[in-house]
C-alpha cells in the first residue's frame, strides 16, 4: 500500500476574512498557520503534501507557501476550476462560487494513488489528529465490501471563536465509534465552556454541550473515495442547476453521508483534544498568534520551524 499523502484545501479566499487568509503570517519567523499543520503532518509520517488551489492564486500561493515547503516535504499541485465538469455540463452564466469541497478533492485526482487525508488551509489543528490519521490510514486498506475511511472528531468547545460564528460538521457516533451521520450546522456560536447554534437567523437557539464531536474537515480516505465522489458528481449538478445554480456546493460530507446511508463504507472516529485556531474573522489573529507563541515557549515547536528565517 502506498503511504498516506496529505491533501490541503487551499482554494477558498477566506471571503469572511476579507483576503488570502492563507498567506497572513501568524509566528515570529512569518510562519503561516499552514507552516505548523505540515510540521505536524510531517513528523505524524506525511512525506507529500497535495495544494488544492486556482489558478488565480498559483504565483502567490507558490510564493508564499509552496516554494518554502518543497524543501521539506514533495510539493505537488491540484487546480480547482469551475469548468472542471463532466462532459455534457457547463458553468452557469454569472456563476462564481467554487463547486465546494468534494470538487476540490476531485481536483486532485490524477495525483493521488494511495490513502490520504484532507485538511483545511486556514485552520490549526494541532499535532494529534495528524498522528491518528496517519497511523490509521497506514493500517486500515479497504475492505472487501467496505470502504474503510475515518475522520478526527474535536469537541466543539475547542472549535468555536469569540469573534463570530462558525460552520462546523455535527457528528453522531455509534457504540464502536463509527460515524452514524454528520450534519452541517453553518451558524456555531460560542455559550462559555459550551456552543450553540441556530437555523433561523438567531430567533431559536439549541444547545450543543462542549464535548459534542465535530468534523473540522481531518478526513482519511482510500482512493476509492475518489471514484465514488466523480461518480455521484452528475446527479449532484442536475439537482444544484435546477435548485440554485449559482451557489449550490458539493460537499464533502454529503458524499460521505450518502455512502454510509448505502452501507458502501464506514468511518472511523479518531479523536483530538488539540485546540482548534483559525483566522476566521480579523478579529481572530492576535489570539492565533498567541496561541502558537506560547505553545513554541512551550517546546511544541522550534523557534524557526524549518531551521531558517522566512
Amino acid at each position: 500500500m502506498n503511504k498516506p499523502v496529505l491533501v490541503v484545501m487551499a482554494a477558498g479566499m477566506g471571503s469572511r476574512y476579507g483576503g488570502l487568509k492563507q498567506l497572513d503570517p501568524v509566528g515570529n519567523h512569518g510562519q503561516l498557520i499552514i507552516d505548523y499543520s505540515i510540521y505536524d503532518a510531517r513528523r505524524a509520517g506525511f512525506e507529500t503534501v497535495v495544494f488544492v488551489i486556482k489558478h488565480e492564486i498559483e504565483d502567490a500561493f507558490k510564493a508564499g507557501i509552496g516554494d518554502r515547503l518543497s524543501k521539506v516535504m514533495d510539493v505537488k499541485y491540484a487546480y480547482q476550476d469551475l469548468s472542471d465538469l463532466p462532459e455534457g455540463y457547463a458553468v452557469p452564466e454569472e456563476r462564481v462560487k467554487p463547486w465546494g469541497t468534494a470538487h476540490a478533492i476531485l481536483a486532485a485526482r490524477k495525483i493521488i494513488d494511495g490513502p490520504f487525508a484532507v485538511i483545511n488551509a486556514d485552520d490549526y489543528y494541532g499535532p494529534e489528529g495528524f498522528k491518528a490519521i496517519y497511523d490509521y490510514l497506514s493500517a486500515h486498506p479497504d475492505q472487501e465490501g467496505c470502504y474503510e475511511y475515518a475522520m478526527v472528531g474535536y469537541l466543539v468547545g475547542n472549535t468555536v471563536t469569540e469573534n463570530g460564528h462558525v460552520a462546523r460538521g455535527v457528528c453522531v457516533e455509534d457504540e464502536e465509534g463509527y460515524l452514524l451521520k454528520v450534519t452541517e450546522r453553518t451558524h456555531i456560536e460560542k455559550d462559555g465552556a459550551n456552543a450553540r447554534y441556530t437555523e433561523d437567523e438567531g430567533k431559536t437557539w439549541t444547545a450543543l454541550p462542549g464535548d459534542t464531536i465535530v468534523s473540522m474537515n481531518l478526513w482519511g480516505f482510500t482512493k476509492s473515495f475518489l471514484t465514488e465522489a466523480e461518480a455521484r458528481f452528475p446527479a449532484f449538478l442536475d439537482k444544484a442547476l435546477a435548485e440554485n445554480p449559482l451557489k449550490g456546493e458539493y460537499f464533502l460530507p454529503s458524499v460521505v453521508t450518502q455512502l454510509l446511508e448505502e452501507g458502501k463504507a464506514r468511518v472511523k472516529v479518531l479523536r483530538s483534544h488539540d485546540k482548534w485556531y483559525g483566522v476566521t474573522y480579523h478579529e481572530d489573529k492576535p489570539m492565533v498568534v498567541a496561541a502558537l507563541a506560547e505553545k513554541t515557549a512551550q517546546g511544541l515547536y522550534p523557534e524557526d520551524l524549518w531551521g531558517t528565517e522566512n
